[in-house]
């Protein structure tokens, strides 16, 4: 291979590290809240720290584009096609990192092959999302050009060669071909290297960026090339084995078994509504003096609802809050279990649980069907009836429809109650609200009724509890009304501008809400930490259901249980976190166990010096048995025999 065009690959993989950094810095500038707690030292090592990562992901999305590049012709037609490759080939990149700046906000973590899984949800939403976020077009547009502007050639052939497209160099002489093999091996060698990430005994991977403090700043030192393309063949989740007996486990676990029944079952009908980004940061209740969005949400809270405020949330994306929820499965991974490979996996969702109890079980979301994998889920939980668009009155040609989304929380949530009478008793139905989603459309009929707030979600979370308030108003007619259990809760947190919930643990924090307009719901610590995953304990608790131990996943609990202060799970940046009411546990990419205090939706940005050693020792074998029941369990389909 002639010297220049080593060179040339040389300057061209030089201009597309340059991008990338241009990429990262709008990257930072977009999300700089996130960032805000790093030093500027702190910042600038990620800046350093994101090299690696470009190498990787570049070299990883240009292989096509290398292979190409081993024919030394200068033939200007051969020479046009290797650009043409290598321009499309980084468009995909540069798009999913600009895509990002903005992603990211909502999903708390760099794109993975969700856009992969999820891609006709994003297919059937590309007008309206080109439209909101059309000011994207602009930097992708521009570094389009300039990558093509400079992108450098070889020197024009000969001017009797009459080759226009042929790649077919002229014969080497033996010398020359073995010198080529030699620096063809050469430049494998340094690929193969540049893609691992080093000489170090495992290949470079998302958690490596984790490792420096504040461990939020992994995301600034990832790019999106490199989460998505790693994720492509992700089958799986990284095996964690840090207990080798049984015995050790079950007493690091601490699990919670659901508490003895101690009266006959109540066959109460059971609602749960799932939230769209229905984040504590919105509501007035639980941040006195502040301005609140949801007036009816408040007042039910205060008048006859159980609040309990130190919840949180198990995962940043909807579509993690359905296994959760209805199956106790927090999301310790990045990709949904919904999407993944262990959905096959035996799983006992609260819909099978009571439908064994001869409840009539169903599952509501007004999105077209298909949705993230809603409808194929709503059965693995056990849910026997799917209701999604097509099921709406006039489904995507009824007026309601918005015409890219679904159908509006006014509306579907006045089909929801109308569909709850015609449901034999007792029933167990979910609904999913979607109004709160971006782009935060509030429609036409009620756009002068809200106030704007200070980020477009507001203007939605109040139009959304407007639509509770004409639920309850609609449901409060009927006759199954007071024989019902309400469940409220959100699926995740979204927008934020409240200094005190831009930190990892208020990007979890989200309301629970329990409410019986027929009987007096049993007295409860309403500063107990409470998970989406303790749902399905808590309503079987209340219903006095009992249910084999092995049905239900360890990592819940009932929120009536006494004898426990409760905990909440979640993964961010890498990390595993556990929360219990004094403290706040890490666990590292690199298994290190970190201690905070725990105070209600605030995490310091660094952990405890000097912790106490029984506390870290009790909260780590805790955190690492959630983590092995977790990742083994999947792995080997053992999640209930462990």
């Amino acid at each position: 291979m002639p010297a220049e065009f080593l060179r040339l690959l040389a300057r061209r993989f030089l201009l597309l590290l340059g991008a990338y950094l241009l990429l990262r810095l709008g990257f930072y500038a977009a999300n700089r809240v996130t960032f805000q707690e790093a030093e500027t030292g702190q910042i600038l090592l990620a800046f350093w720290h994101g090299f690696r990562f470009d190498v990787a992901g570049l070299l990883l999305l240009n292989i096509p584009f290398l292979l190409l590049s081993l024919v030394p012709s200068r033939a200007q037609g051969w020479q046009r096609l290797v650009r043409a490759v290598w321009l499309l080939l980084n468009a995909l990149g540069v798009a999913l990192n600009l895509i990002d700046t903005e992603y990211f906000k909502f999903i708390g973590r760099r794109t993975s092959n969700e856009l992969a899984t999820i891609g006709d949800d994003v297919r059937r939403q590309a007008g309206q999302l080109v439209l909101t976020y059309w000011y994207l077009l602009i930097p992708f547009g521009l570094l389009l050009a300039a990558l093509w502007r400079l992108y450098p050639l070889p020197k024009p052939a000969p001017a009797n060669n009459t080759t226009v497209l042929s790649p077919r160099p002229q014969a080497p002489s033996p010398k020359t071909g073995l010198l080529y093999a030699g620096q063809v091996l050469a430049l494998a060698a340094l690929v193969v290297l540049g893609i691992r990430g080093g000489l170090q005994l495992k290949p470079l991977r998302t958690g490596h960026a984790f490792g420096q403090q504040p461990a939020v700043l992994g995301h600034l030192a990832l790019n999106s090339t490199f989460t998505f393309l790693k994720s492509l063949d992700a089958q799986t989740i990284e095996r964690k084995q840090y207990f080798q007996s049984a015995a050790e486990l079950r007493q690091a676990l601490a699990a919670r078994p659901l508490p003895p029944a101690t009266t006959a079952p109540r066959p109460d009908n059971v609602v749960l509504l799932l939230l769209e980004s229905f984040a504590s940061e919105y509501t007035g209740v639980e941040n006195p003096g502040k301005r609140g969005y949801t007036p009816f949400f408040d007042s039910l809270a205060t008048h006859g609802g159980l609040l309990f405020r130190e919840h949180y949330a198990n995962g940043r994306r909807s579509i993690e809050a359905l296994p959760a929820t209805l199956a106790g499965l927090p999301g310790l991974m990045d990709n949904s279990f919904i999407t993944s490979s262990f959905q096959t996996n035996e799983l006992h969702g609260l819909g099978e649980l009571l439908g064994r109890r001869g409840y009539r079980t169903s599952l509501f979301h007004g999105a077209q069907n298909g949705t993230m994998g809603f409808n194929t889920f709503a059965g693995i939980a056990g849910m026997q009836q799917y209701f999604g668009l097509d099921e709406y009155p006039g489904g995507a040609g009824s007026p309601d429809f918005d015409g890219h989304w679904g159908i509006p929380d006014v509306p579907y949530l006045q089909y929801f109650a109308r569909e709850l009478g015609r449901q034999p008793e007792p029933f167990f139905s979910t609904v999913f609200t979607l109004s709160a989603h971006e782009p935060f459309l509030v429609p036409a009929p009620y756009t002068k009724r809200f106030a704007p707030g200070t980020l477009p979600i507001h203007a939605t979370v109040a139009y959304s509890d407007l639509a509770l308030r004409q639920f309850f108003a609609a449901a409060a007619r009927q006759p199954w009304y007071r024989r019902t259990l309400f469940v409220l809760l959100a699926d995740h947190t979204s927008q934020s501008d409240d200094p005190a919930y831009q930190n990892t643990l208020g990007a979890y924090k989200t309301p629970l809400l329990l409410f019986h307009p027929g009987r007096a719901l049993p007295a409860a610590n309403a500063h107990r930490i409470t998970q989406q995953a303790d749902v399905p304990a808590t309503v079987l608790d209340l219903l006095q259901v009992p249910v084999p131990a092995r049905q239900l996943l360890p990592f819940g609990s009932s929120a009536f249980d006494s004898t426990s202060t409760g905990r909440a799970l979640f993964l961010s940046g890498g990390s595993y976190f556990l929360v219990h009411s004094d403290f706040v546990t890490e666990l590292t990419a690199d298994n290190q166990v970190r201690l905070y205090p725990y105070q209600t939706h605030a995490l310091p940005a660094a952990p405890l010096a000097h912790p106490n050693p029984e506390k870290l020792r009790q909260y780590g074998n805790e955190l690492k048995a959630c983590v092995q029941v977790f990742t083994t369990g999947l792995l080997d389909n053992t999640l209930y025999r462990q």
